[in-house]
Order: C-alpha cells, then structure tokens, then sequence
C-alpha cells in the first residue's frame, strides 16, 4: 500500500480500480447489471463534469484561500519555490480542470437536450443557465485574463518591474472576481435539480 500512496498517478489509478471495484460490488449486490445506456452516459458524464469541477474550483479556493494571503508571510528567499514550482503547476491544473470542467458541462447539457434553453435562460432551466453563464465567465477569465496575466506574474513572459505587478494585480482581481462568482455558480448548479432556486 505505501508504495501505491507514493505516487500520485498510482494514487489515481488505484482511486479509479477502487470505483469500478464499488460499482461490481454494489451491483452484484443489488442483483441488477449496469446497463451502458444513454442514461449511463449522462449519469457518467455528469460525475466527470463534477470531478472537474472539484479540481477547478478546489484550486480556485486554494490560491484564494491559501495561497495568495500566505504570500507577504513567505520570506523573500523562499519565494521562488513558489513561483517557479508550485504555482505554475497548480495553474496547469488549475486551467485544464477549468476546460474539462466546461466541455463535460455543456455536453452534458447537450446530451440532456436542455443546452438552448439553459444557456437563453427559459423556464425550467433558469437556475442551471444561470450556473452555466457563471462558469462560462469564470473559465474565460482563467484562460484569457488569469493566465495570461500569471505568466507575466511569475516571469514566464518576460514584461518591465511595473507590468509585472500590474500583472500579478490583474491576475489576482479576476481570480477574486472568480471566487465571488463560484458561491452563486455552485448554489445554481445544485438549484436546478433541488428546486432551490
């Protein structure tokens, strides 16, 4: 066992043995075969669309809620473990979780039949487009405003001393702009199905 929890892609694949593991088990107990049906396709799209959205929004939280209040208590000399390991791979995650988040989303919408009439906001879809303008919003602002702006930020992209805070600024707004928009993307999300909204 310590040898599979030493590695991080181990980890995952003996995380994704163990559901399929579940899945036999609990349908061998339930007397009743999985069938590989359209309604199975949406049901595993949508725990993809969620295990995305966890990566996404779990790193979202990170840098919001740990990572950038840590920052002005790390010593200058330990900055650049930060800024040269840690932050740009939490950034490739953090945008790709972004991209699977949103390509899992809308063809599950599509695959549900209701992407028009969420994403124009009609009666009984309102609360999800809601959630789905939201999250549109969010990853535009990770891939065109956050990353570019990081990538300046972090000396990826060499800019002047001044473009480098700005950057790092800009950057850090819009990924408050995020955090803020997250709360009510979430609650429309779990709305729609819940009758929360």
């Amino acid at each position: 066992m310590p040898a599979i929890l030493q590695s991080l892609s181990r980890t995952v694949i003996a995380g994704f043995v163990l559901l399929v593991i579940i899945i036999v088990v609990a349908g061998a107990g339930t007397g009743q075969a999985i069938s590989f049906d359209m309604n199975w396709a949406r049901f595993f799209m949508r725990w993809l669309h969620v295990l995305s959205g966890v990566m996404w929004i779990g790193l979202l939280w990170y840098f919001n809620f740990v990572q950038i209040p840590s920052m002005p208590r790390i010593p200058d000399e330990q900055k650049p473990a930060i800024g040269k390991v840690i932050a740009p791979t939490a950034l490739f995650w953090f945008r790709w979780g972004a991209m699977a988040t949103i390509v899992t989303g809308l063809l599950l919408a599509t695959m549900n039949g209701y992407i028009g009439s969420a994403l124009s906001l009609q009666q009984p879809f309102h609360a999800i487009g809601l959630g789905m303008w939201m999250g549109i919003v969010m990853w535009f602002n990770v891939w065109f405003i956050i990353w570019p702006n990081q990538k300046k930020a972090l000396g990826m992209v060499q800019v002047e001393a001044d473009a480098k805070a700005k950057a790092a600024r800009t950057a850090m707004l819009t990924s408050r702009i995020n955090t803020l928009l997250s709360i009510p993307m979430l609650y429309c999300m779990v709305a729609q199905q819940n009758g929360g909204l």
